[in-house]
């Protein structure tokens, strides 16, 4: 059995969010994505019960801007999802499961230029520092994912801007340049990544 179809069977994604801190106020539980929340009569987001599945949430409605990983947990408040993150946002008003995170079986490759050229580098494991495991850049032009999902971070130690790269979401997990890592990539710049866990 895939880690999709486990996931399926155990009652597929699903999460609670709530409008206030500390899981007050309006609740409302999802098992499929959320466009835009405001639709929904809430005008934030401001805590959140991930029960089962990844999701990634955005900071505004139709999938735009930061992106931040959410796996199975709680999160009281937004620094809790936006960690680490140089930028914060107290909100986020839409998400969507990751479907095909597969901790187990994930592989990802780097190039050192655009368009998959130059140098490349595959991972498949976590790596808190890609300079220390050997990338010479603090910027990786192009990724190609070649299974699971994987989350990007700006900085070392899994900090900064969180970026989300999936297999099944963009051509077929081919990203020829950093536009292309989500409608807040401002810069190539990544020095840390990590397989998403289910």
């Amino acid at each position: 059995m895939n880690p999709q179809e486990h996931l399926e069977q155990r009652g597929t994604f699903r999460m609670t969010v709530f409008e206030e801190e500390y899981f007050q106020g309006k609740s409302c539980e999802f098992r499929f994505e959320c466009q835009n929340i405001l639709e929904r009569d809430f005008r934030k987001i401001r805590s959140i019960k991930v029960e089962n599945g990844p999701w990634v949430g955005y900071e505004y409605p139709e999938f735009q801007g930061q992106q931040f990983i959410l796996e199975k947990g709680d999160y009281p408040c937004y620094q809790a999802w936006s960690g680490n993150s140089s930028y914060r946002t107290e909100h986020m008003l839409s998400f969507r499961p990751i479907k095909c995170a597969n901790h187990s079986d994930s592989k990802i490759t780097l190039y050192e230029c655009e368009d998959f050229m130059g140098r490349k580098f595959e991972m498949c494991e976590d790596y808190p520092s890609l300079q220390a495991m050997g990338w010479c850049s603090k910027e990786v032009p192009s990724i190609k994912v070649n299974t699971g999902a994987w989350v990007g971070y700006q900085f070392p130690g899994y900090r900064g801007y969180q970026y989300i790269f999936e297999r099944d979401r963009h051509g077929q997990g081919e990203y020829r340049c950093y536009n292309e890592y989500g409608t807040q990539a401002h810069t190539n710049q990544i020095q840390s990544m990590r397989r998403i866990q289910q």
